[in-house]
């Protein structure tokens, strides 16, 4: 017994010296009161003078719908310049950003008097807080409970109308889906908007959703705006499948003004999942995950690499799971699935070799009893490990690590999850918990769990070039006070540095921290 005490006092101890040299510098900003005790972070965005602009939407009441939007300006120096208070509450807010020196925020409404779903833009300069309104696009349709597609998982296509928003990480565009059904007609419209709300792109995509419902997560775009590429599941209609069977596949769909071309990954015996279209110069190059048959369990990663105009793929590697990311991942019992594995970052380095991570990710549902003695359906949002990987300019694994991590929340999941930075062929990851430090599992592995306490640490994980991992407690919840937001940073590439936003109730602040 003793012995293995020893063990493992020694392994604690080795992970903590190996973090203790961390490249890592933090700077908080000041204070500020705020009266919006419940609101969600919608964006975080750069003007052309480098201050940040937070856009926040604000609950009151029984009722989970925004009152308003509180927009916030900083300087460089994490100082609060100015707010101010928008107080519009009809439509949903699907899609924010700030460009041209002007702050653009989309909303979904709902117009009773024509019958028909409109996308409004309102927009207004920077500082000046003059909005103003204009219909961006209008569809005649009956009216639905939840026009907006939000749910990663288990897409739902019985509504009558459906629309889903992506945009690309630098904000130069944004696509919509739309699909709308009535009796037996299927429409599908997919629309493509620049930073000018230009309408790019305006594609009937309705012949192709005759046999699929095609669920869109993952968006990149050429250089020069002329071509859109979109990554979904494809899920099949009108098909008989067993239980354990997947309902979907993984294509890629190009839009463009000479036509849409659509490719699918999937080969005898390579089903793929979580597929991220990727820009290294001017390849084209998907990367993700893949299964061995037609279940929900992952085998191992794909990386394909695709001609731009035609989406031939010229190159398909494959790379079943390490025996070292089995053992991070389960220790011993390596019989266990890996699944539901969502992409969130990606990061090529000088060679062109590609570091990219994902997080274990799904929904759970349970019915609880309310104050008024019935029962409320209650859905948890669980972001669990994250699993990094390394692999050559070929797409051959160089190494892939999993970081065992518990976290789960019922309403805003800005403070859980996590946040990436890469830098010299390091990946630093970002994550905000109550524990005072990780776990032992099995008397091998760790794991950072959530913890209870409503006062977080800042923990940062480290993998280097070779796949090393060490961690180290950045920030102390008695120096924090505050709660970041760890996974919807500002990442500002030119000086390495990610600033977060810190809230609890009535006080908040800015976080900065840098990379060196």
């Amino acid at each position: 017994m003793l012995r293995r005490l020893c063990l493992l006092a020694g392994m604690l101890a080795l992970w903590v010296t190996q973090g203790q040299d961390m490249p890592l510098e933090y700077t908080f900003g000041d204070k500020y009161k705020d009266r919006y005790k419940y609101s969600n972070l919608l964006s975080f965005s750069e003007t052309v003078s480098a201050d940040k602009i937070l856009v926040r939407g604000y609950y009151s009441g029984l009722l989970v719908r925004p009152k308003g939007y509180l927009i916030e300006r900083y300087n460089t120096d994490l100082q609060l310049v100015e707010e101010y208070n928008y107080k519009y509450k009809d439509g949903d807010f699907v899609h924010g950003f700030v460009a041209n020196d002007q702050i653009y925020l989309l909303f979904l409404e709902y117009n009773s008097e024509t019958l028909s779903y409109e996308y409004k833009v309102h927009q207004s300069p920077v500082g000046a807080y003059n909005f103003t309104v204009r219909s961006l696009l209008s569809l005649k349709a009956d009216y639905v409970d939840a026009p907006v597609d939000k749910n990663y998982y288990n897409r739902s296509f019985k509504t009558g109308f459906s629309t889903t928003i992506l945009s690309d990480p630098d904000s130069r565009v944004f696509a919509i889906s739309i699909l709308q059904s009535e009796n037996k007609d299927l429409k599908h419209r997919l629309l493509v908007y620049n930073n000018r709300l230009e309408r790019i792109m305006d594609s009937d995509f309705s012949s192709q959703s005759m046999e699929k419902n095609f669920a869109f997560e993952e968006l990149a775009v050429s250089k020069d705006l002329s071509a859109v590429y979109l990554v979904g599941k494809a899920y099949f209609r009108q098909r008989r499948f067993k239980a354990e069977e997947r309902k979907f596949q993984y294509e890629l769909v190009r839009l463009h003004k000479s036509g849409i071309k659509t490719q699918v990954f999937d080969v005898p015996g390579k089903f793929s999942e979580a597929v991220k279209p990727l820009w290294r110069g001017d390849q084209l190059i998907c990367a993700g995950f893949y299964a061995d048959r037609k279940d929900n369990r992952y085998n191992g990663l794909e990386y394909l690499v695709l001609d731009p105009g035609d989406l031939s793929i010229l190159q398909r590697t494959y790379n079943p799971f390490s025996q070292q990311f089995m053992l991070d991942k389960f220790g011993k019992e390596t019989e266990k699935a890996i699944k539901n594995l969502v992409f969130k970052g990606a990061h090529f380095t000088a060679d062109g070799s590609l570091l990219f991570n994902a997080e274990e990710y799904f929904m759970t549902e349970s019915m609880q009893p309310n104050a008024s003695g019935g029962r409320v359906k209650v859905q948890r949002f669980h972001h669990n490990d994250i699993v990094s990987v390394k692999l050559d300019p070929e797409g051959k694994l160089l190494w892939a690590r999993n970081i065992n991590k518990t976290e789960v929340t019922q309403g805003d999941g800005a403070y859980t999850s996590y946040s990436s930075y890469t830098k010299d062929g390091q990946t630093y990851f970002f994550v905000c918990l109550a524990s005072e430090e990780p776990q032992l599992i099995g008397s091998e592995r760790l794991i950072f769990k959530q913890g209870y306490s409503r006062n977080r640490n800042v923990f940062v994980i480290r993998l280097d070039a070779a796949g090393a991992l060490s961690y180290e407690k950045i920030i102390d919840s008695d120096e924090a006070r505050l709660p970041l937001m760890v996974s919807m940073p500002y990442v500002d590439l030119e000086s390495d540095r990610l600033l977060f936003y810190a809230k609890q109730g009535s006080r908040k602040q800015l976080v900065s921290v840098e990379v060196h």
